[in-house]
């Protein structure tokens, strides 16, 4: 039984593929990603995927290929999980001794382990001392940046020249845009339930099947997917606001779009290279050609690793050979492009920032070929799954007040006094002040973490704990552990204002929002895939390699003259690629 079980399932597998369609492969439970993955970090126990000689079995159909290779795997002692027949590959367990056999096999090209690949952007904001950047807000834009967000459009949307893409009626119909990600919330009004595919490729999983229900715990998927598809108009806007945005929430770059959504990505923000790939080629199989329904379709993934796979480098190269414009992240370690963004048969895309500058995380390399915005990106994210907070102290309203990630939510009102220590940073783990009990701390930013500022705070029973910024700009915060009472972060100037009037009273107010700014070359792939949708769609004879080469030729180089290794071509301009203007 354990022999005639693969052998079947191989030549089931095979069967369908013949009629376009294809087995997934289970993908394995993925752990919590490492802030910065390592190449170890990225191998999955067991998990292994296998390469065979292309050349010895290409006079055998493919359904005696599948037979042939699900053999290989059991009389090696392994345990086939599925099979990718175009690109001669399988996914398998093994132990050591049947990884050892399948090595030795003649037939065998490569065996390689199954890896992790990790989503590449998070919320904005600090978790250390001095390590969080001013934020470039909707609402605290100066004189030096170069775009400005206007209503729902966001600076992102103005460094493309959506609006002028909108008027003209260029908003990608007619192309798809197929999201690999951790999943979407499809009852966000930004996306008026116009999802036209979901399928969730973590088998591990149960009731995570529908798009309507619960599935997006990272929030990650949702954000990218507002960036492409968010709709404009009275009444799409949600009511989970950040401060000053627009009542009708933002809009995306490509809003006409067909969207697909691949879940690929699980809970953890992860998930395997075999996963992902039968996501990839779901995406594709949705192109006329494949069996599918759209003309033209662009695979967004905005996800990586540091480690190469021979599997992926082959599926990529079939998937952009049927026709796809598959686009990918370059990764947010400031190093070397990640893949699979690294591979010749997907476009990379690193980060800018509002004033054209490169991400000081944006990965670099003579791989990159585009840019597009990827710092302080406001888009959507599940219902009510976000923070947004409100101050006020000494009888003024702060205009800007950011919520801490894993702030507690609800409304304190009271006497607003300062923590206390070197500078009011309130520094030193376990330290307390009694002085706090009951009141609202006020802590300055400085040499200590805001995880332990906050601590202390609550701690000393602090009710809610406003920080303030020790440079200008506003002050977004990430903490590591959840609390149950209002953290959120003011500037330089209200901070120090409302210190002079100490004590004072003043409110502390954080709740749900349906928005949220993250940062990552994440958010700026979808930047891009979008853009790359609308030209298409103004281009339908193209070819993806023409596509990709017009795109190329009108990006706004940036940098030194000409290509470089942080900008690639430059920054993707779609009225440019559409208009020559």
């Amino acid at each position: 039984m354990t022999y005639s079980r693969p052998l079947l399932a191989a030549t089931l597998a095979l069967t369908l593929a013949a009629c376009g369609q294809r087995t997934p492969v289970s993908a394995p439970t993925a752990s919590t990603p490492a802030a910065s993955p390592t190449a170890n970090d990225e191998v999955i126990s067991g998990a292994y995927l296998i390469g065979f000689r292309e050349d010895a079995l290409k006079t055998q159909s493919l359904s005696q290929q599948a037979v042939f290779q699900a053999q290989a795997v059991t009389a090696a002692g392994g345990t086939l999980t599925g099979q990718w027949g175009d690109i001669s590959a399988a996914a398998a367990r093994l132990s050591p001794a049947a990884l050892a056999k399948l090595q030795a096999n003649p037939l065998v090209d490569y065996v390689e382990p199954d890896l992790l690949r990790y989503a590449l952007g998070s919320r904005s904001g600090g978790t250390d001392a001095q390590g969080s950047k001013a934020r470039l807000g909707v609402q605290n834009l100066k004189a030096q940046d170069l775009y400005a967000a206007s209503g729902e459009t966001t600076w992102g949307d103005a460094a493309l020249r959506v609006p002028t893409l909108r008027t003209s009626g260029y908003i990608g119909a007619g192309v798809a845009v197929c999201v690999t990600d951790t999943g979407i919330d499809g009852n966000h009004p930004e996306f008026q339930r116009k999802l036209k595919g979901f399928k969730n490729f973590i088998t591990t999983e149960t009731n995570r099947n529908d798009p309507y229900a619960l599935n997006d715990v990272s929030h990650h998927g949702t954000h990218v997917s507002g960036t492409i598809f968010a709709q404009y108009g009275t009444g799409t806007g949600a009511s989970g606001l950040q401060a000053g945005q627009d009542p009708n929430g933002v809009g995306g770059v490509a809003s006409g779009i067909n969207l697909y959504m691949a879940r690929v990505l699980g809970d953890t923000g992860s998930g395997s290279s075999s996963g992902i790939i039968n996501g990839v080629n779901w995406c594709v199989s949705q192109l006329k050609s494949q069996g599918g329904t759209e003309d033209k379709v662009v695979v967004s993934m905005s996800l990586g690793g540091g480690r190469k796979s021979r599997t992926e480098e082959r599926a990529y190269s079939a998937a952009y050979s049927k026709g796809a414009l598959i686009v990918a992240a370059t990764g947010n370690d400031g190093a070397a492009v990640s893949y699979p963004a690294a591979y010749s048969s997907v476009v990379a895309i690193g980060a800018t920032d509002i004033n054209d500058a490169k991400a000081d995380f944006s990965n670099f390399g003579p791989e990159v070929d585009l840019v597009g915005p990827g710092v302080d990106v406001l888009s959507s994210i599940p219902l009510g799954q976000g923070v947004a907070a409100k101050a006020s102290g000494g009888g003024v309203a702060f205009s800007d007040v950011q919520a801490a990630d894993l702030s507690g939510k609800g409304t304190v009102s009271g006497t607003v006094v300062a923590a206390g220590g070197t500078n009011n940073e309130f520094c030193g783990a376990g330290t307390r002040n009694a002085a706090l009990g009951g009141k609202i701390a006020l802590i300055s930013r400085g040499t200590c973490s805001f995880e332990e500022k906050t601590a202390n705070a609550v701690g000393s029973g602090a009710t809610a704990v406003l920080i303030y910024n020790n440079v200008a700009g506003s002050l977004g915060m990430s903490l590591t552990n959840a609390y149950t009472v209002p953290v959120a972060g003011l500037t330089q100037a209200d901070g120090t204002g409302l210190l002079g009037k100490l004590p004072t009273t003043g409110t502390v107010s954080v709740t749900g929002a349906d928005y949220e700014y993250f940062n990552g070359t994440s958010m700026a792939t979808p930047h891009v895939s979008a853009a790359a949708a609308v030209v298409w769609a103004a281009n339908p004879t193209l070819s993806n390699a023409q596509l990709l080469s017009l795109l190329k030729s009108t990006a706004r180089d940036l940098g030194p003259a000409g290509r470089d290794d942080n900008f690639g071509s430059g920054l993707v301009d779609p009225v440019k690629a559409i208009t020559g203007k």
